[in-house]
């Protein structure tokens, strides 16, 4: 598999990580992996911020995928493929048929911004 194709892959993982936390199949460590994996891919913050040249798209070109193949080496076969398949309708004119996968990200970061705002105010 070249470099191209894996990358097309990455766009069905990510969805099919998510699906899998909500299996019972997949253990609870892979579950705990996929849920920082899938927090972080949608997080608007990055561990090296992207403005950094060269150093600031490393951990997207190298972090993301490093963790999503230990994760999908942890997930048992059957269920991944499963949620693979059902991860392929999830991008329909480019955005997610589900948005609502969306929410928690959302409410994590209203949260932050809440408790920042906060700090900001009653110094």
């Amino acid at each position: 598999m070249d470099l191209k194709e894996r990358a097309k892959q990455l766009k069905t993982d990510i969805p099919a990580l998510y699906l899998c936390l909500k299996s019972k199949e997949t253990p609870v460590f892979p579950k705990i992996l996929a849920a920082i994996t899938v927090a972080y891919a949608l997080s608007p913050v990055d561990l090296i911020p992207d403005f950094i040249p060269v150093l600031g798209y490393l951990d997207d070109i190298i972090l993301l995928p490093a963790l999503i193949a230990l994760i999908i080496r942890l997930i048992p076969k059957e269920t991944l493929w499963q949620f693979r398949e059902e991860a392929k309708g999830l991008w329909e004119n480019g955005r997610p048929k589900k948005w609502y996968f969306t929410i928690p990200i959302i409410a994590v970061w209203l949260c932050i911004l809440w408790l920042a705002v906060g700090l900001l105010l009653n110094p």
